[in-house]
């Protein structure tokens, strides 16, 4: 019997996300990514490789997962999100957000935060017993 490669679950994929977003490895963060990843919040999406590492420069954000939700290919994620100055690593603003991840092929193809789970959850179609 030979092995076969397996693509890794979604809430892997998203949990190996985090840890490449907060060691502001960028080069692992967009390999984690699809090449036309959607990226989007409060002010809008775009789409692309090159515009998940502008983010990442100019957000100086850190996410610490707290809840994880996930069906199929979706994953909700809680976070306490952190933004420090860039000049001082002085803390800048903190929120509890949550952010709905669309992994395929084991790869984020979409990251949309929101303001609070319950919005997320709403909008995934995802319920509180759909945490992992």
């Amino acid at each position: 019997m030979t092995d076969c490669p397996r693509t890794p679950s979604a809430v892997s994929v998203v949990r190996a996300w985090h840890q490449a977003l907060n060691a502001n490895d960028l080069d692992r963060l967009v390999a984690l990514s699809s090449d036309d990843v959607e990226v989007g919040g409060p002010r809008g999406a775009s789409r692309g490789a090159q515009v998940l590492r502008e983010w990442v420069g100019r957000a100086g954000v850190r996410l610490a997962p707290r809840r994880t939700f996930h069906r199929d290919q979706t994953v909700v994620v809680e976070q306490h999100a952190e933004w420090r100055a860039a000049e001082n690593g002085e803390v800048t603003g903190q929120l509890t957000p949550a952010s709905i991840f669309v992994v395929r092929g084991g790869r984020v193809i979409s990251v949309i935060r929101y303001p609070d789970l319950v919005s997320a959850l709403a909008a995934a179609g995802l319920r509180e017993a759909d945490e992992a």
